[in-house]
Protein backbone atom coordinates (compact mmCIF):
# COMPACT_ATOMS: atom_id res chain seq x y z
CA UNK A 1 0.00 0.00 0.00
CA UNK A 2 1.84 3.38 -1.08
CA UNK A 3 1.65 6.21 1.17
CA UNK A 4 0.36 8.30 -1.44
CA UNK A 5 -3.24 7.11 -1.85
CA UNK A 6 -3.43 6.95 2.54
CA UNK A 7 -2.31 10.70 1.86
CA UNK A 8 -5.09 11.32 -0.67
CA UNK A 9 -7.56 9.53 0.83
CA UNK A 10 -6.69 11.62 3.91
CA UNK A 11 -6.85 14.57 2.18
CA UNK A 12 -10.01 13.82 0.50
CA UNK A 13 -11.70 13.44 3.83
CA UNK A 14 -10.72 16.50 5.22
CA UNK A 15 -11.70 18.46 2.06
CA UNK A 16 -15.15 16.55 2.79
CA UNK A 17 -15.47 17.91 5.93
CA UNK A 18 -14.58 21.22 5.43
CA UNK A 19 -17.57 21.55 2.67
CA UNK A 20 -19.86 19.31 5.05
CA UNK A 21 -19.59 21.59 7.83
CA UNK A 22 -20.91 24.73 6.29
CA UNK A 23 -23.13 23.20 4.66
CA UNK A 24 -24.69 21.12 7.71
CA UNK A 25 -24.22 24.40 9.98
CA UNK A 26 -26.76 26.08 7.26
CA UNK A 27 -29.05 23.27 6.88
CA UNK A 28 -29.56 22.45 10.82
CA UNK A 29 -30.39 25.91 11.39
CA UNK A 30 -32.85 25.95 8.85
CA UNK A 31 -34.39 22.89 10.07
CA UNK A 32 -33.87 24.58 14.01
CA UNK A 33 -35.81 27.98 12.48
CA UNK A 34 -39.07 25.63 10.52
CA UNK A 35 -40.05 23.49 14.01
CA UNK A 36 -41.70 26.68 15.83
CA UNK A 37 -42.92 28.17 12.78
CA UNK A 38 -44.49 24.31 11.97
CA UNK A 39 -45.97 24.29 15.61
CA UNK A 40 -47.29 27.65 15.62
CA UNK A 41 -48.60 27.69 12.15
CA UNK A 42 -50.51 24.01 12.82
CA UNK A 43 -50.60 24.19 16.25
CA UNK A 44 -49.24 20.89 18.77
CA UNK A 45 -51.83 18.39 17.88
CA UNK A 46 -51.91 19.11 13.96
CA UNK A 47 -48.01 18.92 14.57
CA UNK A 48 -48.45 16.01 16.15
CA UNK A 49 -50.13 14.31 13.23
CA UNK A 50 -47.75 15.51 10.84
CA UNK A 51 -44.44 14.50 12.83
CA UNK A 52 -45.89 11.24 13.04
CA UNK A 53 -47.26 10.86 9.64
CA UNK A 54 -43.68 11.77 8.43
CA UNK A 55 -42.02 8.98 10.57
CA UNK A 56 -44.78 6.09 9.09
CA UNK A 57 -44.59 6.96 5.29
CA UNK A 58 -40.47 7.43 6.15
CA UNK A 59 -41.17 3.73 5.76
CA UNK A 60 -40.79 3.58 2.31
CA UNK A 61 -36.75 3.80 2.39
CA UNK A 62 -37.11 0.11 3.34
CA UNK A 63 -38.50 -0.87 0.01
CA UNK A 64 -35.63 0.14 -1.94
CA UNK A 65 -34.68 -3.41 -0.97
CA UNK A 66 -30.37 -2.10 0.06
CA UNK A 67 -29.56 -0.93 -3.41
CA UNK A 68 -28.64 2.36 -2.15
CA UNK A 69 -26.16 1.18 0.20
CA UNK A 70 -25.12 -1.28 -1.98
CA UNK A 71 -24.50 0.56 -4.95
CA UNK A 72 -22.50 3.21 -2.53
CA UNK A 73 -20.46 0.54 -1.70
CA UNK A 74 -19.92 -1.09 -5.24
CA UNK A 75 -19.32 2.11 -6.56
CA UNK A 76 -16.40 2.71 -4.23
CA UNK A 77 -15.18 -0.98 -5.17
CA UNK A 78 -15.26 -0.06 -8.73
CA UNK A 79 -13.01 3.04 -8.24
CA UNK A 80 -10.88 1.15 -6.32
CA UNK A 81 -9.84 -0.31 -9.53
CA UNK A 82 -9.98 2.63 -11.04
CA UNK A 83 -13.22 1.27 -13.19
CA UNK A 84 -15.45 4.17 -14.04
CA UNK A 85 -17.24 2.53 -16.81
CA UNK A 86 -18.04 -0.46 -13.97
CA UNK A 87 -19.62 2.14 -11.79
CA UNK A 88 -21.49 3.95 -14.51
CA UNK A 89 -23.31 0.39 -15.04
CA UNK A 90 -23.76 -0.05 -11.40
CA UNK A 91 -25.26 3.25 -11.58
CA UNK A 92 -27.73 2.56 -13.92
CA UNK A 93 -28.79 -0.53 -12.99
CA UNK A 94 -29.77 1.18 -9.45
CA UNK A 95 -32.03 3.55 -11.02
CA UNK A 96 -33.63 1.09 -13.01
CA UNK A 97 -34.30 -1.18 -10.11
CA UNK A 98 -35.44 2.01 -8.05
CA UNK A 99 -37.69 3.28 -10.08
CA UNK A 100 -39.46 0.12 -11.02
CA UNK A 101 -40.06 -0.38 -6.82
CA UNK A 102 -41.41 3.46 -6.62
CA UNK A 103 -43.65 3.53 -9.25
CA UNK A 104 -44.61 -0.14 -8.09
CA UNK A 105 -44.90 1.17 -4.47
CA UNK A 106 -47.03 4.08 -5.42
CA UNK A 107 -49.79 2.33 -7.26
CA UNK A 108 -50.27 0.05 -4.37
CA UNK A 109 -50.15 2.36 -1.97
CA UNK A 110 -52.54 4.70 -3.55
CA UNK A 111 -54.98 1.77 -3.82
CA UNK A 112 -54.78 0.56 -0.32
CA UNK A 113 -54.96 4.08 1.43
CA UNK A 114 -58.67 4.23 0.96
CA UNK A 115 -59.28 1.67 3.10
CA UNK A 116 -56.82 2.79 6.25
CA UNK A 117 -58.83 4.20 9.28
CA UNK A 118 -56.12 7.29 9.07
CA UNK A 119 -57.92 9.06 12.26
CA UNK A 120 -57.22 5.84 14.32
CA UNK A 121 -53.81 5.47 13.05
CA UNK A 122 -53.34 9.22 13.94
CA UNK A 123 -55.83 8.63 17.49
CA UNK A 124 -57.35 12.22 16.38
CA UNK A 125 -60.64 13.96 15.48
CA UNK A 126 -58.99 17.39 14.64
CA UNK A 127 -59.29 16.22 10.50
CA UNK A 128 -61.64 14.08 8.76
CA UNK A 129 -60.28 10.43 7.64
CA UNK A 130 -60.83 11.78 4.22
CA UNK A 131 -58.36 14.99 5.06
CA UNK A 132 -56.52 12.77 6.96
CA UNK A 133 -56.12 10.41 3.68
CA UNK A 134 -55.71 12.45 0.63
CA UNK A 135 -53.14 14.43 3.16
CA UNK A 136 -50.98 10.85 3.40
CA UNK A 137 -51.29 10.31 -0.25
CA UNK A 138 -50.05 13.54 -1.12
CA UNK A 139 -46.78 13.30 1.06
CA UNK A 140 -46.34 9.81 0.38
CA UNK A 141 -46.52 10.63 -3.40
CA UNK A 142 -43.30 13.26 -2.94
CA UNK A 143 -41.46 11.15 -0.97
CA UNK A 144 -41.50 8.57 -3.47
CA UNK A 145 -40.65 10.69 -6.31
CA UNK A 146 -38.06 12.20 -3.96
CA UNK A 147 -36.83 8.82 -3.41
CA UNK A 148 -35.70 7.66 -6.33
CA UNK A 149 -34.05 11.15 -7.21
CA UNK A 150 -32.35 11.14 -3.85
CA UNK A 151 -30.60 7.90 -5.58
CA UNK A 152 -28.05 10.79 -6.28
CA UNK A 153 -26.86 10.95 -2.66
CA UNK A 154 -25.52 7.53 -3.03
CA UNK A 155 -23.28 8.41 -6.12
CA UNK A 156 -21.96 11.19 -4.02
CA UNK A 157 -20.89 8.71 -1.17
CA UNK A 158 -19.34 6.41 -3.38
CA UNK A 159 -17.35 8.94 -4.98
CA UNK A 160 -16.43 9.92 -1.47
CA UNK A 161 -18.01 13.08 -2.00
CA UNK A 162 -20.54 13.61 1.28
CA UNK A 163 -19.89 17.45 1.08
CA UNK A 164 -22.57 17.16 -1.95
CA UNK A 165 -25.03 15.06 0.21
CA UNK A 166 -24.99 17.35 3.06
CA UNK A 167 -25.44 20.14 0.17
CA UNK A 168 -28.24 18.54 -0.61
CA UNK A 169 -29.75 18.51 3.18
CA UNK A 170 -29.49 22.04 3.20
CA UNK A 171 -30.89 22.86 -0.08
CA UNK A 172 -34.29 20.77 1.01
CA UNK A 173 -34.13 22.12 4.66
CA UNK A 174 -33.86 25.78 3.08
CA UNK A 175 -36.71 25.46 0.56
CA UNK A 176 -38.51 23.76 3.36
CA UNK A 177 -38.07 26.41 5.68
CA UNK A 178 -39.10 29.82 3.06
CA UNK A 179 -42.03 27.51 1.81
CA UNK A 180 -43.60 26.90 5.75
CA UNK A 181 -42.30 30.68 6.56
CA UNK A 182 -44.78 31.60 3.54
CA UNK A 183 -47.57 29.13 4.71
CA UNK A 184 -47.39 30.81 7.86
CA UNK A 185 -47.63 34.53 6.89
CA UNK A 186 -50.17 34.38 4.41
CA UNK A 187 -52.29 31.38 4.28
CA UNK A 188 -54.42 29.85 7.01
CA UNK A 189 -53.80 26.55 8.98
CA UNK A 190 -53.75 23.83 6.17
CA UNK A 191 -51.80 20.29 7.12
CA UNK A 192 -52.78 19.55 2.83
CA UNK A 193 -51.34 22.95 2.34
CA UNK A 194 -47.68 21.88 4.22
CA UNK A 195 -48.02 18.73 2.62
CA UNK A 196 -47.53 20.15 -0.76
CA UNK A 197 -45.16 23.12 -0.20
CA UNK A 198 -42.93 20.69 2.12
CA UNK A 199 -43.16 17.72 -0.61
CA UNK A 200 -42.17 20.19 -3.35
CA UNK A 201 -39.24 21.85 -1.46
CA UNK A 202 -38.12 17.85 -0.85
CA UNK A 203 -38.32 17.30 -4.55
CA UNK A 204 -36.87 20.42 -5.83
CA UNK A 205 -33.41 20.01 -4.15
CA UNK A 206 -32.79 16.24 -5.44
CA UNK A 207 -34.07 17.08 -9.03
CA UNK A 208 -31.99 19.93 -9.70
CA UNK A 209 -28.87 18.75 -8.24
CA UNK A 210 -28.96 15.35 -10.29
CA UNK A 211 -28.81 17.43 -13.43
CA UNK A 212 -26.41 19.69 -12.04
CA UNK A 213 -24.19 16.60 -11.26
CA UNK A 214 -24.82 14.58 -14.30
CA UNK A 215 -24.41 17.42 -16.43
CA UNK A 216 -21.00 18.10 -15.92
CA UNK A 217 -20.03 14.03 -14.86
CA UNK A 218 -21.23 12.67 -18.07
CA UNK A 219 -19.11 9.61 -17.55
CA UNK A 220 -21.52 8.63 -14.49
CA UNK A 221 -24.68 9.55 -16.23
CA UNK A 222 -27.31 6.69 -15.72
CA UNK A 223 -28.18 5.05 -19.01
CA UNK A 224 -31.52 2.33 -19.57
CA UNK A 225 -28.90 0.66 -21.92
CA UNK A 226 -26.37 -0.05 -19.60
CA UNK A 227 -29.03 -1.95 -17.09
CA UNK A 228 -27.56 -5.88 -16.35
CA UNK A 229 -28.78 -8.68 -14.60
CA UNK A 230 -25.34 -9.23 -13.61
CA UNK A 231 -24.91 -6.29 -12.08
CA UNK A 232 -27.97 -6.41 -10.49
CA UNK A 233 -27.40 -9.39 -8.64
CA UNK A 234 -24.21 -8.07 -7.12
CA UNK A 235 -25.96 -4.91 -6.19
CA UNK A 236 -28.74 -6.82 -4.22
CA UNK A 237 -26.57 -9.67 -3.01
CA UNK A 238 -25.26 -7.37 -1.29
CA UNK A 239 -27.92 -4.93 -0.45
CA UNK A 240 -30.47 -7.23 0.82
CA UNK A 241 -28.03 -7.46 3.74
CA UNK A 242 -28.27 -3.62 4.34
CA UNK A 243 -32.01 -3.74 3.71
CA UNK A 244 -32.85 -6.53 6.97
CA UNK A 245 -30.61 -3.67 8.67
CA UNK A 246 -32.87 -0.76 7.07
CA UNK A 247 -36.03 -2.65 8.73
CA UNK A 248 -34.46 -2.79 12.25
CA UNK A 249 -33.32 0.91 12.24
CA UNK A 250 -36.76 1.92 10.21
CA UNK A 251 -39.29 0.24 12.93
CA UNK A 252 -36.94 1.20 16.18
CA UNK A 253 -37.13 4.86 14.99
CA UNK A 254 -40.34 5.50 13.55
CA UNK A 255 -42.33 3.55 16.13
CA UNK A 256 -41.42 5.24 18.92
CA UNK A 257 -43.22 8.21 17.93
CA UNK A 258 -46.28 5.82 16.87
CA UNK A 259 -46.35 4.44 20.34
CA UNK A 260 -46.02 7.82 21.85
CA UNK A 261 -48.92 8.91 19.84
CA UNK A 262 -51.42 5.41 21.34
CA UNK A 263 -50.08 5.19 24.37
CA UNK A 264 -50.00 9.34 25.61
CA UNK A 265 -51.73 11.20 22.34
CA UNK A 266 -50.40 13.01 19.59
CA UNK A 267 -50.40 16.31 21.39
CA UNK A 268 -47.31 14.86 23.27
CA UNK A 269 -45.06 14.25 20.10
CA UNK A 270 -44.22 18.47 20.32
CA UNK A 271 -42.02 18.30 23.20
CA UNK A 272 -40.73 14.87 22.40
CA UNK A 273 -39.84 15.71 19.26
CA UNK A 274 -38.57 19.10 19.74
CA UNK A 275 -35.98 17.48 22.96
CA UNK A 276 -35.03 14.51 20.11
CA UNK A 277 -34.60 17.32 17.55
CA UNK A 278 -32.36 20.04 19.69
CA UNK A 279 -29.88 16.21 21.15
CA UNK A 280 -29.63 15.85 17.26
CA UNK A 281 -27.69 18.47 17.45
CA UNK A 282 -24.74 15.91 18.64
CA UNK A 283 -25.68 13.45 16.17
CA UNK A 284 -25.62 16.05 13.66
CA UNK A 285 -22.02 17.30 14.62
CA UNK A 286 -21.04 13.69 14.64
CA UNK A 287 -22.01 12.76 11.86
CA UNK A 288 -20.35 15.73 10.18
CA UNK A 289 -16.98 13.65 10.64
CA UNK A 290 -18.40 10.33 10.97
CA UNK A 291 -20.46 10.26 7.83
CA UNK A 292 -16.99 10.84 4.61
CA UNK A 293 -15.43 7.66 6.33
CA UNK A 294 -18.09 5.27 5.32
CA UNK A 295 -16.77 4.81 1.53
CA UNK A 296 -13.29 6.04 2.62
CA UNK A 297 -13.08 2.81 5.18
CA UNK A 298 -14.45 0.86 2.03
CA UNK A 299 -11.58 2.25 -0.76
CA UNK A 300 -8.77 1.20 1.81
CA UNK A 301 -10.20 -2.37 2.84
CA UNK A 302 -10.24 -2.69 -0.81
CA UNK A 303 -6.54 -1.54 -0.61
CA UNK A 304 -5.78 -3.40 2.23
CA UNK A 305 -5.14 -0.46 4.01
CA UNK A 306 -5.77 -1.70 7.92
CA UNK A 307 -3.47 0.95 9.27
CA UNK A 308 -4.84 3.85 8.05
CA UNK A 309 -8.48 2.27 9.03
CA UNK A 310 -6.83 1.32 13.04
CA UNK A 311 -5.41 5.11 13.17
CA UNK A 312 -8.88 6.30 12.11
CA UNK A 313 -11.07 4.53 14.54
CA UNK A 314 -9.09 5.53 17.24
CA UNK A 315 -9.44 8.85 16.17
CA UNK A 316 -13.10 8.45 16.26
CA UNK A 317 -13.12 7.56 19.84
CA UNK A 318 -10.92 10.21 21.48
CA UNK A 319 -13.47 12.67 19.91
CA UNK A 320 -16.20 9.79 21.10
CA UNK A 321 -14.78 11.32 24.76
CA UNK A 322 -15.56 14.71 23.74
CA UNK A 323 -19.48 13.47 22.65
CA UNK A 324 -19.90 12.82 26.07
CA UNK A 325 -19.22 16.29 27.86
CA UNK A 326 -21.20 17.56 24.88
CA UNK A 327 -24.12 15.71 25.68
CA UNK A 328 -23.84 15.81 29.69
CA UNK A 329 -23.51 19.99 28.92
CA UNK A 330 -26.37 19.75 26.65
CA UNK A 331 -28.65 17.87 29.18
CA UNK A 332 -27.82 20.58 32.20
CA UNK A 333 -28.98 23.36 30.05
CA UNK A 334 -31.34 21.23 27.84
CA UNK A 335 -34.92 23.31 29.26
CA UNK A 336 -33.50 26.55 28.74
CA UNK A 337 -32.23 26.52 25.44
CA UNK A 338 -35.41 24.61 24.37
CA UNK A 339 -37.98 27.77 25.42
CA UNK A 340 -35.65 30.50 24.26
CA UNK A 341 -35.54 28.46 21.08
CA UNK A 342 -39.63 27.57 20.75
CA UNK A 343 -40.76 30.63 22.33
CA UNK A 344 -42.98 29.12 24.60
CA UNK A 345 -42.34 26.48 27.52
CA UNK A 346 -43.26 23.12 26.58
CA UNK A 347 -42.93 21.60 29.93
CA UNK A 348 -40.41 19.20 29.09
CA UNK A 349 -39.75 16.52 31.61
CA UNK A 350 -36.31 16.28 33.06
CA UNK A 351 -36.78 12.57 32.88
CA UNK A 352 -37.44 12.73 28.96
CA UNK A 353 -34.18 14.75 28.72
CA UNK A 354 -31.80 12.70 30.12
CA UNK A 355 -33.55 9.47 28.58
CA UNK A 356 -32.61 11.26 26.02
CA UNK A 357 -28.90 11.92 26.51
CA UNK A 358 -28.32 8.19 27.17
CA UNK A 359 -29.99 7.62 23.63
CA UNK A 360 -27.81 10.11 21.61
CA UNK A 361 -24.36 8.37 23.67
CA UNK A 362 -25.31 4.86 22.48
CA UNK A 363 -26.56 6.30 19.07
CA UNK A 364 -23.04 7.59 18.38
CA UNK A 365 -21.29 4.89 20.29
CA UNK A 366 -22.69 2.67 17.44
CA UNK A 367 -22.27 5.10 14.26
CA UNK A 368 -18.48 4.74 15.09
CA UNK A 369 -18.08 1.00 14.10
CA UNK A 370 -21.17 0.43 12.34
CA UNK A 371 -19.77 2.74 9.52
CA UNK A 372 -16.63 0.87 9.45
CA UNK A 373 -18.81 -2.44 9.41
CA UNK A 374 -20.81 -1.01 6.30
CA UNK A 375 -17.89 0.10 4.35
CA UNK A 376 -16.32 -3.45 4.54
CA UNK A 377 -19.48 -5.39 4.24
CA UNK A 378 -19.17 -7.74 7.33
CA UNK A 379 -22.77 -7.13 8.51
CA UNK A 380 -23.81 -10.47 10.18
CA UNK A 381 -23.42 -9.33 13.81
CA UNK A 382 -25.27 -6.20 13.02
CA UNK A 383 -28.02 -8.24 11.32
CA UNK A 384 -28.46 -10.49 14.32
CA UNK A 385 -28.48 -7.45 16.80
CA UNK A 386 -30.63 -5.39 14.83
CA UNK A 387 -33.58 -8.29 14.23
CA UNK A 388 -33.48 -8.70 17.99
CA UNK A 389 -33.66 -5.18 18.79
CA UNK A 390 -36.65 -5.22 16.73
CA UNK A 391 -38.59 -7.66 18.70
CA UNK A 392 -37.94 -6.16 22.01
CA UNK A 393 -38.21 -2.79 21.31
CA UNK A 394 -42.08 -2.60 21.19
CA UNK A 395 -42.81 -4.94 24.17
CA UNK A 396 -40.06 -2.92 26.32
CA UNK A 397 -41.81 0.25 25.84
CA UNK A 398 -45.11 -0.72 26.63
CA UNK A 399 -43.65 -2.70 29.55
CA UNK A 400 -42.17 0.57 31.46
CA UNK A 401 -44.87 2.99 30.01
CA UNK A 402 -47.87 0.33 31.03
CA UNK A 403 -46.44 -1.75 33.97
CA UNK A 404 -43.55 0.54 35.77
CA UNK A 405 -45.05 3.94 35.37
CA UNK A 406 -43.02 5.60 33.01
CA UNK A 407 -44.04 8.66 30.96
CA UNK A 408 -43.17 9.48 27.66
CA UNK A 409 -39.07 8.95 28.76
CA UNK A 410 -39.71 5.49 28.91
CA UNK A 411 -39.92 4.72 25.07
CA UNK A 412 -36.73 6.47 24.54
CA UNK A 413 -35.25 3.98 27.36
CA UNK A 414 -36.32 1.03 25.86
CA UNK A 415 -34.64 2.05 22.50
CA UNK A 416 -31.50 2.89 23.93
CA UNK A 417 -31.55 -0.69 25.55
CA UNK A 418 -32.69 -2.59 22.30
CA UNK A 419 -29.59 -0.51 20.84
CA UNK A 420 -27.15 -1.61 23.62
CA UNK A 421 -26.89 -5.08 21.89
CA UNK A 422 -25.00 -4.08 18.85
CA UNK A 423 -22.97 -1.24 21.18
CA UNK A 424 -21.38 -4.71 22.58
CA UNK A 425 -21.48 -7.22 20.24
CA UNK A 426 -20.35 -4.29 17.15
CA UNK A 427 -17.53 -2.85 18.92
CA UNK A 428 -15.76 -6.00 19.71
CA UNK A 429 -16.38 -7.03 15.90
CA UNK A 430 -14.82 -3.96 14.72
CA UNK A 431 -12.19 -4.43 17.13
CA UNK A 432 -11.55 -7.99 16.65
CA UNK A 433 -11.27 -7.57 12.48
CA UNK A 434 -8.96 -4.83 12.51
CA UNK A 435 -6.60 -6.27 14.90
CA UNK A 436 -6.73 -9.98 13.03
CA UNK A 437 -5.98 -8.18 9.58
Amino acid sequence: MTSSISITRTNNYHKQLKGSFIFKALAVGCSFLVIPIMIKYLGNEQYGVWSTLFSIVSWIVLFDIGIGNGLRNKISESLARDDKEEAQNYISTAYVLLGVICMTLLIIFLLASDYVPWQIVFNTLILSNNELKIVVQLTASFLLINFWFSLINQVFNGLQKTSLVVFNQFLSNFFSLISTYILYNFFETSLLKLAIFYGLSLLSASFLLSIWFYNNNKEFIPKLRLFHTKYTQSILSLGFQFFIIQIAVIIIFTTDKILITQLFGPENIASYDVVFKFFSIITIGFSLINTPLWSAYSDAYHRNDFEWMEKTIKKQLKIYLLIIMVTLFFSFFAKKFINLWIGVDLNVDLKLIYAMSGFILISVWNSIFSTFINAIGKLNVQIITSIIAIFINIPLSILLVKYYGMGVYGVTIATTLSLSLFAIFGSYQAIRIIKLR
